[in-house]
């Protein structure tokens, strides 16, 4: 094989490896939006909702907050002398910056093995797993985005010894994350009809 042929066939390899990548959605801030360009995600969270009991609009929010819809997100690198990489802070990793000892614990009690991070219907299927654990062993109901959220960044133990009450800048972040729950909860009453139209089409 050419060295020309052999480079063609790479570079075309690279594209086609760049167009199975899912793009975050482009209006983030619009749960209608959001579903509308990645037509497949309605499915996957109405279905976590279906098993788990956690609204769509909750796993919308907590994944916003933690990933902003970046399959592959992780925690930003630290750095030694500004020019060094080191470790990262954590092992999170994907749409729900899950942690890789928490995600195995899905996986076994889910019997998902299969399951990866950065698939987003695994990854709200997670989040449903994760805030339906926080209801049973902490009583917080699954409408609760506020609490839901501080027992997710935390962990139901974290959340049980209040460990949150020292860091008002989480409480913050889950009073964000409960305001856009809220929006999105709001915004899917708008479009709810047509997305379950779409998705009863297909």
């Amino acid at each position: 094989m050419s060295d020309r042929l052999l480079s063609a066939l790479w570079l075309l390899l690279a594209f086609w490896l760049a167009g199975c990548a899912t793009t975050p959605p482009s209006e983030p801030a619009s749960v209608c939006a959001i579903f509308k360009e990645q037509d497949d995600w309605y499915a996957a969270s109405r279905k976590a909702q279906q098993r788990w009991g956690v609204p769509v609009a909750v796993q919308m929010a907590i994944m916003k907050q933690e990933s902003a819809f970046v399959a592959d997100a992780r925690p930003p690198r630290r750095w030694f002398l500004g020019f060094i990489p080191l470790s990262r802070p954590s092992t999170a990793y994907g749409y729900s910056q899950a942690l890789d000892g928490t995600w195995e614990r899905y996986q076994q009690s889910t019997g998902n093995n299969n399951a990866e991070r950065d698939n987003f219907a695994d990854a709200v299927d997670f989040i449903g797993w994760y805030t339906h654990q926080s209801q049973v062993e902490l009583g917080i109901s699954p409408q609760d985005a506020y609490r839901q959220y501080l027992a997710y960044h935390e962990g139901q133990g974290g959340y049980q010894r209040g460990s949150y009450r020292q860091k008002p800048w989480l409480i913050q972040v889950a009073r964000d994350v409960g305001a856009n729950a809220s929006r999105y909860q709001r915004q899917l009453e708008g479009c709810r009809t047509d997305l379950d139209g779409a998705l009863a089409a297909n």
